[in-house]
């Protein structure tokens, strides 16, 4: 019974953060890059019919150059309405319809913008570390708490504490790994 309290409890630590992980690596490939991705709008919210729907189930995405986004609506009625949400988006762009389909040119990113940019990455990215150590936080809490109760040894304790300690690096490491190429991709002209 010991050891299932706390290979139950590392189990769900480990889950928890590789979630947060890819959280986080989610939330970086939504940042612009100056290259053309259906990421940057996929989750886009869209007024469609009277109910906020994501972009990603009324339209599909091809990027034919570098810097060029369509984007194909599966129903024409929601052309208008897609426009919009995109104009009102943070990205800065603005759509060109031409009836049928949108398309997105993604300027040439300044040095200026592109510093900023970074700066945002690296919030987002702090944000997932920091998430990965509340899970740590949450998960130690629960093992002292099995260790109090006696359901747990403090040799059992001490083991699973450097094991937690190990899956929390590791989970640091690829949010530094994500936020290093994305660092990269951002800065590369």
């Amino acid at each position: 019974m010991e050891p299932s309290l706390v290979d139950e409890s590392l189990s769900d630590a480990r889950q928890k953060m590789a979630k947060a992980v890819q959280h986080t690596q989610a939330e970086l490939a939504s940042v612009r890059t100056g290259r053309a991705s259906p990421s940057l709008i996929e989750k886009l919210r869209v007024e469609y019919y009277g109910s906020d729907v994501p972009l990603l189930q009324l339209a599909g995405f091809s990027v034919p150059e570098a810097r060029v986004l369509v984007v194909s609506p599966y129903d024409k009625g929601a052309l208008r309405s897609i426009e919009k949400a995109i104009q009102n988006s943070d990205l800065g762009i603005t759509p060109s319809n031409d009836g049928q389909v949108i398309r997105l040119s993604f300027p040439q990113l300044t040095a200026e913008r592109r510093k900023e940019l970074v700066k945002v990455v690296r919030s987002r990215a702090e944000d997932g570390k920091v998430a990965v150590r509340n899970l740590r936080r949450a998960t130690r809490h629960d093992l002292e708490s099995f260790a109090k109760g006696g359901d747990i040894s403090n040799d059992d304790l001490d083991r699973a504490e450097k094991e937690l300690e190990k899956l929390t690096q590791e989970h640091v490491a690829d949010v530094e790994r994500i936020l290093a190429q994305k660092e990269q991709e951002l800065l590369e002209i």
